[in-house]
């Protein structure tokens, strides 16, 4: 198994939508950034890219590149989930926390788990997110912007093939072991 972690922040600014794991969530601000600025999905693709020794976001989706400005960062999680699967990973499990004093996230969390699976052909239960506020202190709490933090686990797929050959009495069709 590998284990990566992700982090990602961005401002809080007027003018701009706030959305998180794919969803728009109605509040006086949204966050900055080359693309939708989906803190929670950069965090997601960070852990993803680091647990396969794949780099970063800003390596694969540079925020000098045209090309990515404005985009959903839910295609940009599409891309990263085909590069796992182009490196024979596959995903057991992902864990992310959204810091935001405000606006509260609960009812959309389950929207976020949805998109981020249906994206990464995932079961819903492989994708966990939860909120938290900082109490008001630090950036987040004063409400310049929001932060996320996100873990996941992958595995090689060739180790998810379940081949008994081996354990059979005859070892592999018995090649190995023949005394002819």
């Amino acid at each position: 198994m590998r284990v990566g972690m992700g982090y990602d922040v961005h401002k809080l600014a007027v003018d701009r939508k706030l959305i998180l794991g794919g969803v728009e969530i109605p509040f006086e601000k949204g966050l900055m950034g080359h693309s939708d600025a989906d803190v929670l999905t950069h965090a997601v693709m960070d852990a993803l890219l680091g647990a396969a020794a794949l780099r970063d976001i800003g390596f694969h989706f540079p925020d000098t590149d045209p090309a990515y400005e404005g985009i959903s960062s839910m295609k940009l999680l599409e891309k990263v989930g085909e590069l796992l699967e182009e490196h024979m990973y596959l995903i057991e499990n992902i864990d992310a926390t959204i810091v935001a004093q405000k606006p509260k996230l609960q009812p959309y969390i389950e929207k976020m788990i949805k998109n981020v699976a249906d994206v990464l052909h995932l079961q819903e239960n492989q994708v966990n997110f939860k909120a938290t506020t900082e109490e008001g202190l630090g950036f987040t709490g004063l409400l310049e912007g929001i932060s996320a933090h996100a873990v996941c686990s992958i595995i090689p797929a060739l180790d998810a093939l379940s081949d008994d050959r081996m354990e059979s009495s005859q070892g592999c069709g018995g090649c190995c072991m023949r005394k002819d």
